[in-house]
């Protein structure tokens, strides 16, 4: 078996020729990488946040490093939905051949998803959508959508009913009960689920006794992330059973580090901070998927999808 088809993978009917994507706001909208790595020699990549109108973003600065990983504090700038399916969504049709493609949503209410979702159903280059339900619902005091089920199955709902294409809800690290609000987004109609998002932190600039970001508090990832993002995944997994797909994201910056996410249950690894640190990493840990796998005997890499054993 060659070694492309023992890395393929199958999340809610999208083929993915292996694991390895790379995560929301870590690739722009791929042209942006298109000069430094191989993006055809992935799975696939998760664009960059889109909302329906124009966002600026947070003030600068909007990232700074810490010991564990990477504090951000983007404010989900992008061009907005027009923007994108003008300039963006063209180049990836015409440039990916093999890497598959889904859109980050964003919104500051309910209907905002709804809105981007309807706007670039069945454009080319597409091939499904990831809804960040992390960000603050305006209209509701700021709580977080995925927060509230209600509000969440009120949002699945609309884009469900913006399209047919696959739809996975990205979920924050924060929930009490993130397998119960994953088992939410899918009674909504989701078709599968990515856990993680970033964690809220803080990261001071002593001297200047300042926050070393603009905006103040941010999104923590890096590797101290992998442990919370694999349980994460774990917990979904055991809530949802094996028909729903799982993407696993946070701390992922080796081929060893895919693989926790893949045995406690991801069918799709996304690789963020890693990547922006190294943009050839993502095809490393390709590489060494295939070499695990050739190894280990391993002829399809899906035989140890949720394969973890539970200490009795």
């Amino acid at each position: 078996m060659s070694a492309r088809a023992r890395l393929a993978v199958e999340a809610a009917g999208i083929r993915f020729q292996n694991p390895v994507v790379l995560a929301s706001g870590t690739a722009a909208y791929g042209r942006e990488l298109a000069g430094v790595v191989d993006l055809d020699a992935l799975g696939g990549l998760v664009t960059k946040a889109v909302s329906p109108a124009p966002r600026q973003g947070a003030p600068p600065m909007r990232v700074a490093d810490f010991p564990g990983g990477m504090i951000n504090a983007v404010g989900l700038a992008n061009p907005g939905l027009d923007a994108v399916r003008r300039d963006d969504l063209p180049w990836l049709a015409a440039n990916l051949r093999a890497a598959r493609v889904l859109v980050n949503v964003v919104g500051d209410a309910v209907e905002d998803y709804a809105a981007v979702v309807r706007g670039l159903d069945g454009a080319a280059g597409v091939h499904g959508f990831e809804l960040n339900v992390s960000c603050p619902n305006v209209k509701a005091g700021g709580m977080e959508f995925g927060a509230d089920r209600a509000v969440l199955g009120e949002l699945v709902r609309g884009a469900r009913a913006a399209t047919r294409m696959p739809l996975f809800v990205k979920l924050s690290p924060t929930l009490s009960d993130i397998g119960g609000t994953a088992r939410a987004a899918v009674d909504a109609g989701a078709d599968g689920i990515t856990v993680v998002n970033t964690i809220p932190g803080l990261v001071i600039d002593v001297a200047a006794r300042r926050p070393a970001l603009g905006f103040g508090t941010g999104g923590a990832s890096g590797p101290g992330l992998l442990p919370v993002g694999v349980r994460a995944v774990w917990l979904v997994r055991k809530a949802l059973g094996a028909a729903v797909p799982v993407c696993g994201v946070g701390g992922v910056s080796t081929a060893a580090d895919a693989l926790q996410y893949l045995v406690a249950g991801a069918t799709v690894v996304q690789v963020g901070t890693a990547g922006m640190r190294d943009p050839r990493q993502p095809e490393r840990i390709v590489r060494g998927l295939a070499r695990w796998c050739e190894r280990e005997g391993v002829t399809e890499i899906t035989s140890i999808i949720g394969s973890l054993r539970w200490p009795e």
